[in-house]
């Protein structure tokens, strides 16, 4: 018997998800519960499991096409006789493997954050794209908020979106090779315009002489080896960015313009972006202010193993309310990030290195680092961003209590 296998609902909101890589060949005998095909929703990468024994039959859909909830992915024969799936249609499906939310990401990133559920149907959605407008910046008319295809026109209309150039056909020479342009490096691309042509963006570099806390890290390194546990310098720097957050409360939070109002979180998510194989991910320490400096610790390297081993959560990949990047030792001297949409502003930490700086009358060698912030001018103004990170070079120049209470 053919079993017609359909797209689940794989999340409140999710009605379509791109094909990124099937999993099973036409012609190949597959176990229930065998995973089948990678699917790419506005939350995450997701792997949809066999709710049938058999021999797949034919895949409806090619890799990088979207297909709407409900539809028919793919043919299954069964020797079942007809019996019915296991409820597998709501069920969860497997941990994401790759962070795709849908709101615009850090520099060559993807956001874990979503600004909100988008509803809409498949035909919305497709006008949508064929008018160049970005769906998510839509607000809905319909029943709980579903956006229409009339919501859609209107917004066009009203100029609200930039509508993007004519696609640009590339000749190729000897030697070229094509990489396809889809699943996560095309939400990539996708968030990075969306957060250009939305945020009015400006930087803002300060130095910061960390000294003093590498000897109070090497300290309290020396505490904790017989815990077996070692600090590297972010956890110092997420708890200094938190305690300046809870100061400037503005740079904590996101612009709604269908209300006309700034939203001031009073939760401290810390998005951290995290190198991945499939690019720039952002998975999120929840409540960071209550965390201590081991427990952030913790929860940095255990966040970093997971999102690049693909398992992290979706849950540990949304719902960040300020972001940090950061490449360690390769962190360069400066860079202006772009902003993880919707927040309004996004943190760069560069390397720490020995450089000569004035200390008094005196030339010594420091651990200098930079510090870059990027922040959205409509809602946040210039001084205080530089009152901010004067805050965070305070705290990290002269650690004390902040510091020695939370190890």
């Amino acid at each position: 018997m053919t079993y017609e296998f359909k797209l689940p609902d794989i999340g409140e909101g999710v009605v379509e998800g791109e094909v990124v890589r099937w999993l099973v060949q036409e012609g190949e005998v597959v176990r229930e519960d065998q995973p089948l095909v990678e699917i790419m929703t506005d939350k995450a990468t997701v792997e949809i499991p066999a709710t049938h024994a058999g021999r797949v039959g034919k895949r409806m859909y090619a890799e990088g096409q979207l297909c709407p909830v409900g539809k028919v992915l793919l043919t299954i024969e069964t020797d079942d006789g007809g019996a019915a799936p296991r409820a597998a249609a709501k069920a969860a499906p497997a941990a994401a493997k790759t962070a795709t939310p849908p709101a615009a990401p850090v520099s060559g990133g993807v956001n874990g954050s979503p600004a909100r559920e988008v509803l809409a149907t498949p035909a919305t959605r497709k006008l949508a794209r064929s008018l160049g407008v970005d769906i998510r910046g839509v607000t809905g008319s319909g029943r709980a908020g579903r956006i229409t295809s009339d919501d859609v026109r209107a917004f066009e209309g009203a100029g609200a979106a930039p509508r993007p150039a004519p696609a640009r056909a590339v000749s190729t020479a000897a030697g070229d090779v094509r990489v396809p342009f889809r699943g996560v490096r095309k939400r990539i691309a996708e968030n990075l315009v969306r957060s250009q042509q939305t945020v009015a963006a400006y930087s803002y570099v300060e130095e910061v002489d960390c000294t003093d806390l590498v000897v109070l890290r090497g300290k309290a390194n020396e505490r904790l080896a017989a815990r077996g546990l070692k600090l590297s310098y972010l956890p110092f720097i997420v708890k200094a960015t938190v305690a300046a957050l809870q100061k400037f409360p503005q740079l904590n939070a996101t612009l709604d313009e269908a209300a006309g109002e700034i939203v001031e979180r009073r939760a401290y998510h810390m998005g951290l972006a995290t190198a991945t194989p499939n690019g720039l991910i952002v998975p999120v320490i929840r409540d960071a202010d209550r965390c201590s400096l081991v427990e952030l610790g913790q929860q940095i390297d255990r966040l970093a193993e997971a999102t690049r081993a693909g398992k992290a959560t979706r849950d540990e990949l949304a719902g960040s309310t300020f972001t940090i990047t950061s490449l360690g030792a390769l962190g360069g001297v400066m860079a202006t990030p772009i902003i993880n949409f919707p927040e309004v502003a996004i943190l760069g930490v560069h390397k720490i290195a020995r450089r000569p700086a004035a200390v008094g009358d005196k030339i010594e060698l420091r651990d200098l680092m930079n510090l870059s912030i990027t922040v959205d001018h409509r809602v946040v103004d210039g001084y205080d961003a530089a009152r901010f990170v004067a805050e965070i070079k305070g705290t990290l120049e002269t650690p004390g209590l902040l510091f020695l209470d939370s190890i």
